[in-house]
């Protein structure tokens, strides 16, 4: 897997298109919307991936009336049935989870997981 602090966000986008292409390459990825909310996704292919949400090429998508998006976020795997568990999960957590990891703060999940009783 491929981390990336918030300190290295601002070349985001470079370091996740740069990767070595290869054929078992795959990215978890989190865009940050115009409206405040989070996009996530996985691609094979970040670059090209980007170019579409930017230029709303898919007016049904999501993130197509929530332009622009800033990429906050990318996590590379090697197989894709783990990036597609990955995002399926991370899909499902809270916001709060999900900064953590864009912020790099892995170590709070276990917090952040706790149910309030």
């Amino acid at each position: 897997m491929l981390r990336h602090s918030k300190h290295e966000r601002k070349g985001l986008r470079t370091l996740c298109s740069r990767e070595e292409r290869s054929m078992n390459q795959y990215f978890v990825y989190i865009l940050l919307c115009a409206d405040n909310s989070y996009y996530v996704g996985v691609t094979n292919d970040v670059e090209r991936r980007m170019y579409k949400h930017e230029n709303g090429i898919n007016p049904e998508s999501y993130t197509h009336k929530r332009r622009p998006v800033t990429l906050v976020f990318c996590e590379r795997f090697t197989d894709v049935n783990q990036a597609i568990a990955f995002e399926k999960q991370v899909k499902g957590w809270s916001r709060k989870k999900k900064e953590a990891i864009i912020n790099g703060n892995w170590d709070l999940l276990p917090e952040l997981s706790k149910r309030l009783t």
